[in-house]
């Protein structure tokens, strides 16, 4: 099946989008380092479930534009994709997402329930859970170590460095039992090579984490970020992660209300979808069917 390719105007951000199918509006959100192209397995599973599947690559990350004010911090994340669901013409739609995609998809889930039929998030634990454990557990700062790293004036350089080679070791790490596909990691570099997308993608780091970052503006919304979650949840993950987010994703239960359905992958890195998609892309299907 076919990608299509669509570009929609939302929360100021001119999105470029892949997509497939037509039905309820299925949004997949991407993380780091990564682009929309994580979904080519799942996208077409889901077009032929009966959905109208899109991947938009995410702000800052080319062909999608740049915002104008430069700020990439998570809540901005999730007023995108609570846009994205306008501009795509649906009243309410399911969200899947990945890594930063995944705080996209709780923070949308926390401003805007009444868009949200279920989501699923994968890799990631709930950030009222998540966020405490980078302050202050010493495995999840382990694990986390690159989002401290990437305040630094020289991260983009260090990135950069070698055609890339940080954002291939960064993808063996998190996921030392996947097999990396050369045209997966071609892709991922190409989106990287395009101007600006490396500042833009440590600037999720940098905004969100570095309190002077933030824009004082956001504070409350921000704040919302880390609140419980009221819509149905699948979240999935891997045994095989960066230390310390399997705990952080085992302690998260309380901050459920309506219900959370939970499954851990042996021997799976953060690269789940990826790694096992003919398990994990049934799962989803299951679940927004169910």
């Amino acid at each position: 099946m076919e990608f299509h390719t669509c570009t929609v105007t939302a929360n100021g951000i001119h999105f470029h989008c892949l997509e497939v199918g037509h039905g309820p509006l299925v949004l997949c959100l991407h993380g780091f380092p990564d682009n929309a192209y994580t979904y080519r397995t799942l996208l077409p599973v889901l077009a032929e479930a009966g959905f109208h599947a899109v991947a938009p690559f995410m702000r800052g990350y080319a062909p999608t534009s740049a915002p104008a004010d430069g700020r990439y911090q998570s809540v901005l994340l999730a007023q995108d994709a609570v846009a994205l669901i306008a501009a795509l013409g649906a009243e309410q739609a399911c969200v899947v997402g990945h890594d930063w995609g995944a705080f996209a998809t709780f923070g949308a889930a926390a401003l805007a329930p009444e868009r949200i039929q279920k989501i699923v998030v994968l890799a990631v634990a709930h950030p009222g859970a998540m966020l405490g454990a980078l302050a202050s557990d010493y495995d999840m700062i382990k694990g986390g170590w690159h989002a401290y790293f990437f305040q630094m004036p020289f991260a983009e350089q260090a990135v950069s460095a070698h055609d890339f080679t940080f954002i291939e070791r960064w993808w063996q790490d998190a996921s030392p039992e996947y097999d990396i596909p050369a045209e997966i990691m071609a892709s991922v570099k190409e989106t990287f090579r395009q101007p600006g997308v490396v500042t833009a993608a440590l600037n999720y780091y940098r905004h969100t984490f570095h309190p002077d970052n933030r824009d004082p503006a956001l504070q409350a919304l921000q704040e919302k970020m880390a609140a419980p979650t009221t819509v149905p949840t699948l979240a999935l993950h891997g045994t095989r992660d960066r230390p310390g987010r399997l705990s952080a994703f085992n302690a998260m239960d309380h901050l459920f209300t309506q219900g959370l359905e939970k499954e851990i992958y042996p021997g799976l890195g953060h690269f789940l979808h990826l790694e096992k998609p003919d398990e994990i892309n049934p799962r989803i299907v299951e679940f927004l069917t169910s």
